[in-house]
């Protein structure tokens, strides 16, 4: 009979992950990070200079090695679990079938990691979705204390306000499985427009310092869990 069967299951989990993180290297980078698609309409696609400048700026300063290349994934593909740290971006629509909920639920568990970024207006449609995920878990206030604003980076009053939307406060939201933060949600502050390019947006280069720093503090802190 196999050995493994007569492992605990979150030792398998945790080896499976490993498996994961080690098939999705490629020739010169450790691993890949993705954006998600989603159906419903929503703009997925938004911020497309993003999360490749997100990388270089993690790669230069907290010496990540990750592919910079820009790819994105179907929330329901199986090759889901090749990425180990996800970004969800938008401003509306987001519809998850049941298979989708269930194949993000299972890459969460199993240890992914999801990054949830309004890029305004994203938050009436995605909480109800994330709720067909984890019916039995609430989107929780993250306190500035939190360890994800404590990493590389201090940002002793949370999230930086990178885009005024409604002037509202920006605010950080978790999802946290078994004490475990699994998913972030990044609302009224707009990281990845802060990330893409300064001729997208023309913002102030101290505004675009805070959401790079901001983002390398997810990224550090998904991968130090």
């Amino acid at each position: 009979m196999p050995f493994y069967l007569f492992m605990p299951r979150k030792i398998i989990i945790s080896l499976l992950v490993i498996w994961m993180l080690a098939s999705s290297a490629t020739k010169d980078y450790g691993f890949q990070i993705a954006k998600v698609k989603y159906k419903g309409g929503g703009d997925w696609y938004a911020n497309k200079t993003a999360l490749p400048n997100l990388v270089r700026f993690c790669n230069q300063n907290i010496k990540t090695n990750i592919d910079p290349s820009d790819v994105s994934i179907d929330i329901g593909s199986p090759e889901l679990f090749n990425y180990p740290w996800l970004y969800l971006t938008g401003h509306g629509n987001v519809i998850f079938s049941d298979a989708e909920a269930e194949n993000l639920r299972k890459y969460l568990i199993s240890g992914g990691f999801l990054l949830i970024d309004d890029n305004y207006g994203l938050k009436p449609f995605i909480v109800p979705q994330m709720k067909k995920v984890f019916p039995e878990l609430d989107f929780i206030e993250l306190p500035f204390s939190h360890e994800i604003y404590h990493q590389a980076y201090q940002f002793n009053s949370g999230l930086p306000k990178i885009h005024e939307h409604e002037g509202k406060p920006a605010q950080g939201f978790g999802l946290f499985y078994e004490g475990k933060l699994i998913c972030f949600f990044t609302y009224e502050c707009d990281l990845g427009n802060g990330w893409e390019d300064q001729s997208m947006y023309n913002d102030p280069e101290e505004k675009r310092q805070q959401a790079l720093k901001m983002g390398a503090n997810i990224i550090q802190y998904a991968f130090n869990r």
